[in-house]
């Protein structure tokens, strides 16, 4: 029997070999970028690329075939990055975003008109005073609001929650992303406190009632429990419902809201962070008609939609892990009307002027039935 000194010296012989080959191989998409260029041919060939997968996993035991066609797809994921880089081509995503990043702006305005949805004292405007300095507010009735608002130039910007770290994604908001054009330009990240609020003298143990937004109610669920025989009641904000309870003559109701509403509204704190997890933050995205990209912007959105195969999405998450570039979520989205389809949203951790960016956004233009880039930035904490 070998030693296994021996048996991995055979290995690092070989893994010597593989890279020689691999550096030969890149010397020949060195030559074929010349001849592309010659012959104005375009980089990507759909069908042979497809080919030479199927080829490479043909050559192996079927346990082994699907490494061997991901070591073909990395293989020539780097042949179209080098070609990419000997002919100086990019693709029209690309080249936005490093023209965004060539002409960005020097720092990101500290006025600005901003709209919102709420009115004052929603989580939504203290999300804004952290992205915005001196904002103008403008207040809607709706996520689509504020979407609308962007798109026809009425204001600057728009400031939008995405995801909650104990509730999860905003799902009304991910659904409108799919049909709105905007790009996102910054985010925040706010530690949320809920408190019950209530009229001045009334006690917790007489409220029966609680008015909220039901992300709220979600992440007081086990404290509205405690109180007993309470009900609740959905409103389409949580500085809406302190409104409602500033105004109601019943000494029963309750909000579940910031403790900048108690002030706003002349309510009394009758107890100070009651969500179930008091590591409870929520992310907002700041949204841009245009694409801008601020200085230091060093993540970006994408919402991709692969093709309806087996083995679709691996290959694109084998772009990500090629180029080294960390995935920081993924989450699937169906698509309306197209059944069991779905567009994955991601986001990602990658300087947006970096080369391996740029390389990822050709890469996945060129390999994926759709691609959306939704925007490049910093998020503030």
């Amino acid at each position: 029997m070998q030693q296994l000194s021996d048996i991995r010296q055979q290995i690092n012989r070989i893994d010597q070999d593989i890279t020689r080959l691999f550096l030969e191989r890149i010397e020949v998409s060195e030559q074929v970028a010349a001849y592309k260029r010659a012959t104005g041919k375009p980089i990507y060939d759909r069908e042979r690329e497809r080919a030479n997968v199927a080829a490479a996993c043909s050559r192996v035991p079927v346990e082994l075939a699907s490494y061997a066609g991901t070591l073909e797809t990395v293989l020539m994921e780097a042949s179209r990055a080098v070609q990419h880089k000997t002919l100086g081509r990019q693709g029209n995503l690309a080249t936005s975003v490093r023209d965004a990043v060539a002409h960005a702006p020097a720092t990101f305005p500290a006025h600005a008109h901003v709209a919102c949805q709420g009115v004052e004292g929603a989580y939504q405007q203290i999300a804004t005073e952290r992205i915005v300095r001196r904002p103008t507010i403008s207040y809607f009735d709706s996520f689509e609001g504020v979407f609308q608002a962007v798109e026809q130039g009425f204001a600057d910007f728009g400031v939008l929650p995405i995801e909650n770290s104990t509730a999860g994604s905003v799902n009304h908001v991910y659904d409108l992303m799919m049909r709105h054009s905007f790009h996102i330009v910054r985010s925040c990240r706010l530690k949320i406190d809920h408190n019950l609020l209530v009229r001045p003298g009334t006690r917790k143990e007489d409220v029966q009632v609680v008015y909220s937004h039901q992300q709220a109610i979600n992440q007081c669920a086990d404290y509205i429990a405690s109180i007993p025989r309470c009900r609740v009641h959905v409103c389409e904000n949580t500085a809406r419902a302190a409104e409602h309870v500033a105004n109601s003559s019943d000494p029963g109701v309750a909000a579940l809201a910031s403790r900048a509403c108690a002030d706003l509204y002349g309510l009394e704190i009758a107890e100070a962070s009651v969500q179930d997890n008091q590591n409870n933050y929520t992310r907002f995205a700041c949204i841009a008609k245009d694409l801008t990209i601020y200085p230091g912007a060093d993540r970006s959105s994408l919402m991709v939609v692969v093709n309806h195969e087996p083995g679709a999405l691996y290959n694109v998450l084998a772009r990500f892990y090629a180029l080294d570039i960390n995935l920081i979520k993924l989450e699937s989205r169906p698509i309306p009307d197209r059944d069991f389809e779905f567009m994955f949203y991601f986001d990602i951790e990658c300087p947006a002027a970096s080369d391996e960016f740029c390389a990822l956004l050709d890469s996945l233009s060129e390999t994926c039935e759709d691609l959306r880039y939704l925007g490049s930035y910093t998020e503030v904490v």
